[in-house]
């Protein structure tokens, strides 16, 4: 089992059901699902860095990304429907644990002048969106072979009803927020 699925279910479930009053377990929040998006805009004039992209991404998640295609055409950007602009991985059960726990305790203390992430980065319903700059901080990235620097974006996508419910999960579970 996953150590952070382990720590869920002995740590933040008591918790959780102290501070809110659940009288259900099955209330609890938990997390639903793990997406990892990356957008590779030059990919419309250098086909090669959306192949890069998208080994780079399946090493960081251990899971085969999809590319995704424009919907629409946009002119200003060259970009007509349906050519490839990006990769996304949805992660779920033990691969979905074991990305979040190497994320919060090896990757994001990798980021320079990290003090912590953002505490407003919620959707409202339970949600949280989480960017990185470059996909250096992850160990499995070897930095000769960077040949470039690309950011992604991470959404924790959970149970809960409330951002306020969300937040206190993933702080139970280690997310490391600004105090």
């Amino acid at each position: 089992m996953a150590r952070l699925k382990d720590k869920y279910i002995s740590e933040v479930v008591p918790a959780m059901m102290e501070k809110f009053g659940y009288k259900n377990v099955m209330e609890i929040p938990k997390l639903e699902k793990i997406v990892v998006n990356m957008g590779v805009g030059d990919s419309k004039d250098n086909p090669k860095a959306l192949e890069v992209a998208v080994k780079e991404l399946a090493t960081i998640t251990g899971q085969k990304p999809v590319v995704t295609k424009a919907k629409k055409s946009v002119s200003n950007f060259k970009i007509r429907e349906g050519m490839s602009i990006g990769a996304k991985v949805t992660l779920r059960g033990e691969k979905m644990y074991f990305f979040a726990d190497k994320l919060m305790n090896i990757s994001l203390p990798r980021v320079r002048d990290f003090r912590g992430v953002s505490i407003n980065a919620f959707d409202g319903r339970g949600n949280y969106a989480l960017g990185i700059k470059e996909q250096l901080i992850f160990p499995e990235i070897e930095y000769d072979k960077v040949e470039k620097v690309r950011g992604m974006d991470i959404v924790f996508v959970t149970t809960a009803k409330t951002d306020e419910e969300c937040r206190e999960l993933l702080k139970l579970m280690g997310m490391p927020f600004v105090k």
